[in-house]
């Protein structure tokens, strides 16, 4: 299946808190969307790998998702390397999307900035002919997305772009809190973790209002580029 746009993402529910609007928004316009997480989060303080697995699953209903992997990399001992670039080629070969979202280029969880790092190296690879890669058995053709942009997660990186995620706010709670073992709930008698308090869903949505507001609506996601963007009609802009 050949996708418009992949999100790839270090663990399950970056994606989701950081720019399951967008995906949403598109999905919504027919456009074919996807997800790649490269671990199972199972280092993470709450939940457990297969109830990680079921909850990306809830979250791709949400958002109408036409595609979603888990490549089962170490989670916070994956690396920037020969052997995961090469898997993460046969993703990109795979799938064929023409933009890429990645993770943040620096952030407070290492696996972000390395995460992103790691995409920015495998679509560069992916695009050369002399690196051969097999899925099931069958060669693939060299592929390189047209763009990579960068979502913006827990640290605040000045976005080189917003996307107005206004009508596409409730869907993205949503799919956010399909990760119950994850975040905010009174009943979960698990241990705390940084992201497991009703303040961090306050703060959520305090950055997805910040955005929206330095374009005038009401809740954006930021991103920033690996390169210029270029226009062809300047009243696409708002």
């Amino acid at each position: 299946m050949k996708l418009d746009i992949l999100a790839i993402a270090a663990h399950p529910d970056d994606a989701e808190l950081s720019c399951s609007g967008t995906l949403a928004a598109h999905a919504d316009k027919g456009y074919k969307v996807g997800v790649v997480d490269l671990t199972q989060g199972e280092m993470g303080t709450r939940g457990t790998p297969k109830l990680r697995l079921e909850e990306a699953a809830a979250s791709s209903k949400i958002l109408k998702l036409s595609a979603r992997e888990n490549l089962g990399f170490k989670d916070v001992f994956f690396k920037d390397d020969e052997e995961h670039h090469l898997e993460l080629v046969k993703i990109i070969r795979k799938y064929r999307p023409e933009i890429i979202l990645a993770n943040a280029v620096t952030d407070r969880h290492p696996d972000h900035g390395k995460g992103a790092s790691l995409v920015t190296n495998a679509c560069f690879v992916s695009g050369l002919i002399k690196v051969e890669t097999e899925l099931v058995g069958v060669k693939q053709e060299a592929w390189r997305p047209k763009f990579v942009y960068h979502y913006i997660q827990n640290n605040y990186i000045e976005p080189d772009f917003v996307f107005d995620i206004s009508e596409y706010w409730d869907v993205k709670l949503e799919s956010i809190k399909a990760f119950k073992s994850q975040f905010y709930d009174p009943s979960n008698q698990e241990p705390e973790s940084f992201i497991s308090s009703k303040e961090f869903f306050d703060f959520t949505e305090a950055r997805a209002k910040e955005f929206g507001h330095r374009i005038n609506v009401k809740y954006g996601e930021g991103f920033t580029v690996e390169r210029m963007v270029g226009v062809d009609d300047l009243f696409q802009l708002i």
